[in-house]
């Protein structure tokens, strides 16, 4: 029987090097975007507990809603990445045109249920005043949606065609504007009006609007958008075009919805513990974020050069892509591991100065240490799916993972109910739900593994009875 191999002549180095030159401006320009719910946090932190918790839940609500709309528009990366490893330039203009009008219709969308989201704030067990408050947050802020669905439409568009500088340089801009702005707004400064939390809601909302203006100003200018460049002419939505994206992309996004309304979801059920607990858990939880958003960046990047090569029909330039990636994150994971555990304290002091509040965020943020091994390697993994077109496996793992296994086990930990056979001695609250966190991502980061392995194994193997190269090992 013939054996069938695949090429493994593919460099570590020069994939390493390729990959890190795609994600080292998105990993800027994603850190400077989280960097903006941190500097909420931490500014707010400083003005009064009450504060805190209040921007703590609007921003739970907030941020699920914006992941759901970053993954759902992802399909642009996948999408973009293909013709351009197929050299299909001339499609790319048409296709990033529906994807703006995807973004609106999708940021929209969102909006409206990040609104009707403030309803829950009133129904667990949260105070009154730290319930309106946070609802008025959230109603400023979800202003900025529709801008974040057509940024993001064209964020994957200009990091799919490998010019991925702006991304980094805007969101640099938009962060010192946040900052800038939250200074003025949330302390009062230069005469403005001493609004607290609210101050970073329009902050971040009007920042958003700015950035996507920048975004199209960049791309009127600079040379690497001329054989590509979309706003030539006018174009209606396409709805079958629309729908085939939509197809694409909301697997996805429900993929990340699984995973961070988990996180929100445990940020509600852990107000009724009081405002040290839901102020620690969302410190330990924003700084999570982000660490994460390394192995983001890193995976964004496996999307297009996994994307690419697949575009150019070189399955196993894309199965060797997508693990060496992965290799990448999980390096890094190992990495941030060590450094929350060590600095944990002075973490917390840089958020708060409730010496409560600094107690209980030194005890999360070894909970947050133990889940970066996992955490990259979920996704990472699932990253390198997208760039296989391959998105409702990952969401159905997903939603295994938190919502089937994270949440229940999280629930029986931190609450102790009578009623469930086995329970703690005592409720361990805010430990127990990230507990659960731990091994719902450990459960998510061994299936998406096996699925990586066995999809980028067939595919390669497919190539292989075509090609029968004479380099590499026998399977």
């Amino acid at each position: 029987m013939q054996q069938i191999r695949i090429r493994t002549d593919y460099s570590a180095r020069s994939e390493m090097s390729a990959l890190w030159r795609l994600s080292w401006p998105m990993l800027i320009g994603q850190l400077a975007t989280v960097g903006m719910g941190v500097a909420d946090v931490a500014m707010t932190g400083h003005v009064s507990a009450f504060e805190l918790a209040a921007v703590s839940i609007g921003t739970s609500v907030w941020s699920i809603m914006l992941v759901t709309v970053m993954g759902t528009m992802m399909a642009m990366n996948t999408v973009v990445a293909h013709e351009t490893g197929a050299g299909e330039f001339g499609r790319i203009p048409h296709v990033v045109r529906q994807g703006m009008w995807k973004g609106f219709g999708v940021g929209m969308v969102a909006g409206a249920l990040t609104n009707l989201s403030t309803l829950l704030f009133y129904q667990v067990g949260l105070e009154t005043a730290v319930a309106d408050r946070a609802a008025i947050f959230v109603h400023i802020i979800s202003l900025g949606m529709p801008a974040f669905g057509c940024y993001r439409a064209l964020y994957g568009y200009t990091t799919s065609i490998n010019a991925t500088k702006p991304v980094m340089v805007i969101a640099i801009l938009g962060l010192l504007y946040n900052i800038a702005v939250n200074w003025l707004l949330v302390f009062g400064n230069w005469g403005f009006p001493q609004l607290g939390g609210l101050g970073c809601a329009i902050a971040t909302a009007s920042g958003i609007w700015l950035m996507l203006a920048a975004m199209i100003a960049w791309m009127r200018i600079a040379p690497a958008y001329r054989q590509t460049f979309p706003f030539t002419h006018w174009e209606w939505p396409n709805w079958p075009e629309i729908g085939s994206m939509l197809r694409l992309g909301v697997p996805i996004g429900i993929t990340y919805f699984a995973e961070a309304s988990a996180f929100g979801a445990i940020s509600l059920l852990v107000a009724r513990f009081g405002v040290v607990q839901v102020s620690a858990h969302q410190i330990a939880l924003n700084f999570s974020a982000l660490v994460f958003m390394v192995p983001l960046s890193f995976g964004i990047g496996m999307i297009t050069r996994v994307g690419q090569a697949l575009g150019e029909g070189d399955p196993q330039r894309a199965r060797f892509a997508a693990w060496v990636g992965t290799a990448m994150a999980v390096s890094f994971s190992v990495l941030s591991a060590a450094f929350i555990a060590l600095f944990r304290w002075e973490i917390a002091r840089a958020y708060t100065s409730d010496p409560a509040v600094q107690e209980m965020s030194a005890q999360l943020l070894l909970f947050a240490a133990l889940f970066q091994l996992s955490d990259a390697t979920q996704v990472a993994t699932a990253s390198a799916l997208r760039g296989y077109r391959v998105t409702r496996q990952p969401m159905q793992i997903q939603l295994l993972a938190f919502w089937g296994f994270s949440l229940p086990l999280g629930y029986i930990l931190g609450r102790a109910p009578e009623w469930f056979p086995w329970t703690p001695a005592a409720p361990m609250g805010a430990s127990g739900y990230w507990i659960g966190l731990v091994l719902g991502l450990t459960v998510a980061a061994v299936l998406l593994t096996l699925s990586l392995h066995y999809l980028s194994r067939e595919r390669a193997l497919e190539a292989a009875h075509v090609r029968k190269p004479a380099g590499g090992i026998a399977l």
